[in-house]
């Protein structure tokens, strides 16, 4: 009787079988009591069926958590988990849906992250607020919460955003279970039917089983999404430590070389050599006033009036400016020392350049700065004891004045002969800047194996004879369009000399004075000429007139020879000219013969010059022998 139940159960026969051997022994005609015998053998056989159907769910179920638990072990990043989470759960309970939500601290809600077997959009953007429909509870308590039909269930807190998406997604049962990660809640793990019926217990602690496993995978890839995204910082710094390092690096192999350059002797030039080598492209470097100093390869002058406007804004920065071109770009950086500009370089690349390299410009503009402060400053020292020799051989020729010999060794030391004829040239700013006028003047001077300087108010040069023979009225005309290229304002020259000696020097600087005063009162300013050039107008508009010297300048040769020869080529050239330049009544006042003034006259022209007949020249010769005449 008993054989037919375990008979059964061994082979796991459905539930409708175990009416069989009931049946058979009602057909068999057995007794009541054997009947309900086996009625009872029916139950207790279904018992055992259903105890070992549990089993072997729950077993079924344990083994899924674990396959799940496994499965989640093995995925690293969160989104990854998510979908596996919500995927097992809709497995395990075999709902039509299954969903989860996190909850948001800033916004203070929770929101949908993760949904299989929807349909709705508007189901998977909804948001609920802690206390709101199931999952807000859920979210709010830590509590799980079921319901076989959540539209009639008044626990809830209905609102209409959320049933609107719950209707459209046609859900009807809805299970949720909170996602804790101690007694925090993190989120919400869901299953849901769009029929009614009831969620069982064991179906709740399955879904808290795997919604616990859950937690800690979310937790575990919330570890490792954070720990990537530190390792992600973390090499990042590193990348841009490194980058840093090449740029520190780069920038000290920059001022390593400039300083190099410097150290042994180099100049600007050398200076933007080192500057492109670490940087690239190529250099101009300019003076204060746009013009070119030096250039490194053969770059292209932007606008002048974008860099001049650059220069500008860098001066007022201290930064490096950009200039973008067509195809290039310029990087302009002034050269300054306390707001004082020295110049400005110009870098031309076809890519602008970065931060780093912005820096080691500027670096080498203040090493430029340094470069030209230090040049400036011994070029001023030199040319202190220049200026303080010129001084001392103008005043040679006065009370007091120094020795030649003195002069002429101090001379020789700074590389100037004085044993040769020399010049005096005085010059006149005219509203120049008188300290640039004066570095021009030495420059200038240097050039010429000369010497330069300021002397009684004025700016005065001692040179040598011009290579190329030029007397000093062509030097000074030289000097005053030289002066006023270099300055860009007009500047008056005056010249004299040369002498011979330099006691001479004095009276040369007087004359030289007179001339540069006399070119002003004609209106010459910005020209250059010697004395001898203006004849009788210098010795009329100078302002200090040099009888003497003017009666000397044009007479002197026939003073000289007179003197040597006991000849009166003087007295001849007077009577010349009192008898209004006939040759004749020339004679009857000498008392000679006509072919002997004839003869003097052709003397004179070779002694002064062939063109002393023509008429400004025969004006000059005139007053100069009448002052010679009176001074006698």
């Amino acid at each position: 009787m008993w054989t037919a139940y375990l008979e059964l159960l061994a082979r796991d026969a459905p539930a409708v079988e175990y009416e069989a051997p009931v049946l058979d022994a009602r057909s068999a005609g057995e007794s009541a009591e054997v009947i309900d015998q086996l009625e009872e053998g029916k139950r207790l056989a279904l018992q055992v069926r259903e105890s070992l159907l549990t089993q072997r769910r729950r077993e079924d179920e344990l083994s899924a958590l674990y396959d799940t638990a496994y499965d989640l072990a093995r995925l690293s990043d969160l989104d990854s988990v998510l979908e596996a989470i919500v995927h097992r759960a809709r497995q395990l309970l075999r709902t039509d849906v299954a969903y989860l939500s996190m909850n948001d601290a800033d916004r203070g809600d929770t929101y949908m992250r993760v949904t299989v077997g929807c349909t709705s959009a508007r189901f998977k953007q909804v948001r609920l607020g802690m206390g709101e429909g199931l999952g807000g509870l859920v979210a709010e308590s830590a509590m799980p919460y079921n319901t076989a039909s959540y539209f009639d269930d008044p626990r809830f807190n209905h609102t209409s955003p959320i049933d609107s998406a719950v209707a459209e997604e046609g859900l009807v049962a809805i299970l949720g279970v909170p996602l804790q990660l101690g007694s925090t809640v993190i989120g919400v793990l869901y299953a849901a039917n769009r029929n009614q019926r009831p969620f069982s217990r064991s179906e709740v602690a399955l879904l808290q089983s795997l919604a616990a496993h859950a937690a800690a995978a979310i937790d575990k890839a919330r570890l490792l999404d954070e720990t990537r995204v530190a390792l992600d910082e973390l090499r990042s710094v590193h990348l841009l430590l490194q980058e840093r390092t090449r740029s520190v690096e780069r920038a000290a192999d920059a001022h390593d070389r400039m300083a190099r350059a410097v150290l042994h002797g180099g100049g600007v030039r050398q200076i933007g050599a080192a500057l492109v080598d670490v940087l690239g492209g190529e250099l101009l470097a300019l003076d204060e006033e746009n013009r070119l100093l030096e250039s490194v390869g053969d770059p292209v002058r932007p606008d002048p009036e974008v860099l001049e406007q650059a220069v500008a804004a860098s001066l007022a920065s201290g930064r490096v400016v950009a200039v973008p071109g067509e195809g290039t770009s310029w990087s302009v950086v002034a050269v300054t020392v306390d707001q004082e500009q020295f110049g400005s370089l110009v870098l031309q690349r076809d890519e602008p350049l970065d931060d780093a390299d912005q820096r080691i410009i500027e670096r080498a503009a203040v090493v430029t700065a340094l470069l030209m402060l230090s040049l400036r400053s011994g070029i001023e020292a030199e040319n202190r004891v220049r200026g303080e020799l010129v001084d001392d051989l103008l005043r040679a020729g006065r009370p007091g004045g120094q020795d030649a010999e003195t002069l002429t060794e101090r001379a020789r030391r700074l590389g100037t002969d004085l044993a040769q004829p020399l010049s005096v040239y005085v010059v006149t700013l005219d509203g120049a800047d008188r300290r640039r006028g004066a570095s021009a003047v030495d420059h200038i001077a240097s050039l010429r194996d000369g010497l330069g300087g300021a002397f009684e108010g004025r700016l005065a040069l001692v040179l040598p004879p011009a290579e190329d023979g030029a007397g000093p009225d062509a030097v000074a005309r030289q000097l005053a369009a030289e002066l006023g290229a270099t300055l860009a304002h007009p500047v008056t020259v005056g010249g004299a000399g040369p002498v011979a000696s330099v006691p001479e020097l004095s009276g040369a600087h007087d004359e030289a004075v007179r001339c540069v005063t006399a070119l002003v009162s004609l209106g010459r300013a910005g020209q250059g000429a010697s004395l001898a050039e203006l004849g009788f107008v210098g010795l009329v508009l100078g302002d200090q007139p040099d009888v003497p010297g003017f009666v000397t300048t044009a007479l002197g040769p026939l003073l000289d020879y007179d003197e040597r020869r006991g000849t009166d080529l003087v007295g001849t050239l007077q009577a010349y000219f009192d008898a209004g330049g006939n040759l004749a009544r020339t004679r009857e006042a000498l008392h000679v013969h006509v072919n002997t003034v004839a003869q003097r006259l052709d003397r004179v022209g070779k002694l002064i010059g062939e063109d002393w007949q023509e008429p400004e020249r025969q004006l000059e010769l005139q007053v100069a022998l009448r002052l010679h005449r009176i001074s006698q």
